[in-house]
């Protein structure tokens, strides 16, 4: 089966920084990869390398067996958990909505296929309580549901997540998740997870690709989640410690997982 994204020998660099290099990684349908760094590894930027917004410095992108374009739908795409003010005047419904008819031009009339769909989806990511409601006022766990629910509405093969649990609290964090988790067991949607935190979704994670300062590590968490890997990657000492079903990793006196993703 054609991998959903296909990377060899890949490197990216801004001027004379590198962000990463000598990338190899192929994930498969219904694969979760989760990918981990400190700010500004990269990890948002290799998502834009996906979607078709940014170009390699070399080697090869495939996704979905193609060169990587913007607007494919076969992708699913979550955003970082932004709250939206008083100025957005949409439902959460129509937050929802826009990943069934938001690439058609003009105002869109749902056809009552449409409005049946949408209504499929506000139930399936738990929103008929609040799909009504301005989506202003929503939290932002309520609103990172209905993101996830336009994010699927095409049923994607490919679901990219960029630090979408971000400001959610604990319940929110296993809701999305968990939403996220059903797309790729009940469809096969292969999703590429940026996280600063694996523990949200370590249960669910296949593999983990690592980025440290151009250096990448890949593998299932047990093998790249240790302390020898983490100090070769960081160049300095790091622990890692498994505290139940936790990972907690602290290095030079602060934890590399604490941290926000910058533009790269």
């Amino acid at each position: 089966m054609t991998p959903a994204i296909e990377l060899s020998g890949a490197r990216l660099a801004f001027g004379d920084r590198t962000l990463w290099r000598d990338l190899d990684l192929a994930v498969a349908a219904g694969e979760f990869v989760a990918v981990l760094g400190p700010n500004g590894s990269g990890k948002t930027t290799l998502l834009k390398a996906v979607l078709g917004t940014q170009p390699l410095s070399g080697g090869t992108l495939r996704v979905l067996g193609r060169p990587p374009a913007r607007g494919d739908r076969r992708i699913g795409y979550i955003p970082q958990q932004r709250l939206l003010d008083a100025s957005t005047p949409v439902r959460g419904a129509d937050l929802l909505g826009f990943g069934v008819d938001g690439a058609r031009f003009g105002l869109p009339v749902r056809r009552r296929a449409d409005r049946e769909r949408v209504a499929r989806l506000i139930h399936d990511v738990g929103a008929d309580a609040f799909a009504d409601r301005a989506a202003w006022r929503l939290s932002g766990g309520e609103q990172q549901r209905l993101r996830v629910g336009q994010a699927i509405a095409d049923d994607p093969a490919l679901l990219l997540c960029d630090e979408p649990l971000i400001s959610l609290d604990l319940a929110n964090q296993a809701a999305v998740s968990g939403l996220i988790d059903r797309q790729r067991r009940e469809h096969g949607a292969a999703v590429l997870f940026v996280t600063h935190d694996v523990n949200p979704v370590l249960e669910y994670v296949d593999r983990v690709v690592y980025l440290v300062d151009g250096r990448v590590r890949i593998g299932p968490p047990d093998e790249v989640l240790t302390s020898p890997v983490l100090s070769e990657l960081y160049r300095t000492h790091v622990d890692v410690v498994r505290v139940h079903d936790r990972v907690v990793v602290v290095g030079a006196g602060h934890d590399p997982h604490e941290h926000a993703e910058d533009a790269s």
